[in-house]
């Protein structure tokens, strides 16, 4: 076995939101609980519901713009810029934007709907 892996065919999480997620190592992927990378395309006028997930999750800006409501605060990135946000903290993500935004998501432990905890 080599101590290495290439990941040339990431998992494409199927959405019903115009979002492209491509998740290239997590559950999905690799079955590996402890980390998930996803590289994330989100449309202008894209948004999720409010979350309080259970894990970190880290964002680094490639291309636009998104916002970040995080509590009471919102807070807007751009190209080049991160954000590490703790877990067991309510955010809502969104791309109220006339852009396109990509990114990549880092979760720690890795991303689940178990542990997203995504309000209605």
């Amino acid at each position: 076995m080599k101590p290495y892996t290439v990941q040339r065919s990431p998992f494409i999480v199927p959405t019903t939101d115009g979002k492209v997620i491509k998740e290239h190592f997590g559950l999905a992927t690799d079955g590996n609980s402890n980390l998930s990378i996803a590289h994330m395309v989100a449309p202008p006028g894209w948004s999720e519901p409010f979350q309080t997930p259970q894990f970190d999750e880290y964002t680094f800006i490639i291309k636009g713009k998104k916002q970040f409501i995080i509590e009471d605060e919102t807070i807007v990135l751009t190209e080049g810029e991160s954000i590490k946000i703790e877990k067991n903290t309510r955010v809502q993500y969104s791309n109220p934007f006339s852009d396109v935004c990509e990114y990549i998501a880092i979760c720690k432990p890795a991303f689940s709907m178990e542990l997203v905890n995504r309000e209605d």
